[in-house]
């Protein structure tokens, strides 16, 4: 792709997003379409919301799979909608706070508990939804399971108690950041895009230093996902080098000396 079209294609997708406008493709439409047969999408979808779906994609070709193609010990597939959900959405666009029961890993039942919801993370690994919030009890930001959750209720909030623990909730976030540079090994500078992919979930910044022809990212990420950008850049192998971030560079080391270890030859 040239420049002309890279800036073209830029110009373009930046008009859509300024008009709230969507661009799809013809691929992206057929799995749409394909993902509104399952079961989960009658709870996660309104009524009126699944009808409105279903007849934009109606002319559009149904996917169909080969019935020679079959899955040999697959894994019994579980739905990444939660009943909760639709409940919560409601309550985070308007701001209001909650009352909350909810388990914990002991068993024990924590009742009532008075807070302000962030917003909804969802785990790939883990394939399970969470609710970020912030504890008005114990004055501390929480991430509950919504699998944990027994029951919740709005509450009435006013918009400056919402923008007070809003801000409360961003300053704890902030302290919670840590920073680490990955370089990119010249010859693989031409899998940056494969690379930059690989770290999209996260803030970052890229630095092209011209005299060592070498690409710099720095990545900015919460404190307990360090696990996760590690598993990334184990992912990416000899194409990058951690050069900046104790924690990242000591976990990569002590990576390296447990593989060295179990494949050292006798």
């Amino acid at each position: 792709m040239s420049l002309f079209e890279k800036i073209f294609n830029y110009q373009i997708v930046s008009r859509l997003d300024e008009s709230g406008a969507f661009a799809t493709t013809s691929q992206e439409r057929v799995w749409l379409q394909s993902m509104l047969t399952d079961s989960a999408a009658i709870e996660a979808f309104t009524p009126s919301t699944l009808d409105k779906l279903r007849q934009m994609l109606a002319d559009d070709e149904p996917l169909e799979a080969d019935r020679s193609l079959r899955e040999k010990a697959g894994i019994p597939a579980v739905s990444v909608y939660h009943p909760l959900l639709r409940e919560l959405r409601p309550i985070l666009r308007s701001r209001s706070g909650i009352c909350m029961t909810y388990k914990l890993r002991n068993g024990r039942m924590h009742e009532r508990m008075s807070g302000f919801p962030y917003k909804l993370e969802f785990s790939m690994v883990k394939k399970e939804w969470s609710l970020l919030w912030y504890n008005r009890r114990h004055r501390a930001l929480m991430s509950t399971k919504l699998s944990n959750i027994v029951n919740i209720t709005e509450d009435e909030l006013l918009p400056e108690e919402a923008e007070k623990f809003t801000q409360r909730i961003l300053d704890i976030l902030e302290s919670r950041k840590e920073q680490g540079i990955i370089e990119i090994i010249p010859i693989y500078n031409g899998e940056m895009s494969r690379i930059l992919y690989a770290f999209s979930c996260f803030e970052k910044e890229v630095e092209y230093v011209q005299e060592a022809d070498t690409y710099r990212i720095t990545l900015t990420f919460q404190a307990d996902e360090c696990e996760y950008v590690l598993s990334k850049i184990r992912f990416l192998g000899k194409r990058v080098k951690v050069v900046q971030g104790s924690r990242l560079i000591s976990r990569m080391k002590e990576t390296t000396s447990k593989a060295l270890a179990r494949y050292e030859e006798e």
